[in-house]
């Protein structure tokens, strides 16, 4: 893990996922391994061997659930926050940096999580009205056309404005982000797939580590 990465920050974009990255584990996985059939990890096997798309395989799985939100927003806050996120979001803004958290999952939860931090997010949307999963940030940009969030685009938009950009993740959904992000700040499974295709990036196992590499130097 480096420390003090010589990062102009006020002129930086950080571009966070939540499942599995602000969150110790999956909130999404956690809900659907309580509440869908086991069939919901075919379509996540899928998903992950590049058979499907993100937005397929959030759209079969949901067709799995009859989700009731109380019952669904209680068991998605049994998933723990990683301690780190509060203290790095908050020296992210003093040091000037935007951070906008991007989340390919059902929404709700880091839609939540956020909002108390008082942090952006770009995430997918249910409507509890209608039982509706629905995607307001698909890709917009992307020739792939298959994500339920386009993390490539905000990337894209902040290059377009001059300012560095940086990637912190743990999955899939993050794959193509870290293709185009300046900085890459990965672990788990984007972590073994960045090493694998020779993706530079910077290993981290919490969001405390990612605070140490920025903040440890004068020069963050």
């Amino acid at each position: 893990m480096p420390t003090g990465l010589a990062l102009n920050l006020a002129h930086t974009s950080v571009f966070c996922d939540f499942d599995g990255t602000i969150t110790t584990a999956d909130v999404g996985q956690h809900l659907l391994a309580r509440f869908a059939t086991d069939e919901w990890l075919r379509f996540h096997d899928e998903y992950d061997a590049g058979v499907i798309g993100s937005r397929e395989c959030l759209v079969s799985q949901w067709d799995l659930v009859t989700p009731d939100e109380a019952i669904w927003r209680a068991v998605a806050a049994e998933v723990p926050i990683d301690a780190g996120f509060a203290p790095l979001a908050a020296a992210l803004r003093a040091a000037g940096a935007q951070l906008l958290v991007v989340s390919d999952g059902f929404g709700f939860y880091a839609e939540q999580v956020c909002a108390d931090l008082d942090v952006p997010v770009l995430t997918n949307r249910i409507d509890w009205t209608t039982g509706r999963l629905e995607f307001p940030h698909e890709d917009r940009c992307c020739a792939c056309a298959t994500c339920g969030v386009c993390k490539q685009a905000p990337i894209k938009d902040a290059h377009r404005a001059g300012r560095t950009t940086m990637l912190i993740g743990d999955g899939t959904s993050d794959r193509k982000a870290a293709l185009l992000a300046d900085v890459v700040f990965a672990k788990g499974d984007l972590a073994a797939w960045c090493s694998h295709y020779d993706v530079p990036h910077h290993r981290f196992d919490t969001l405390t580590d990612v605070h140490t590499a920025l903040f440890a130097s004068p020069r963050a």
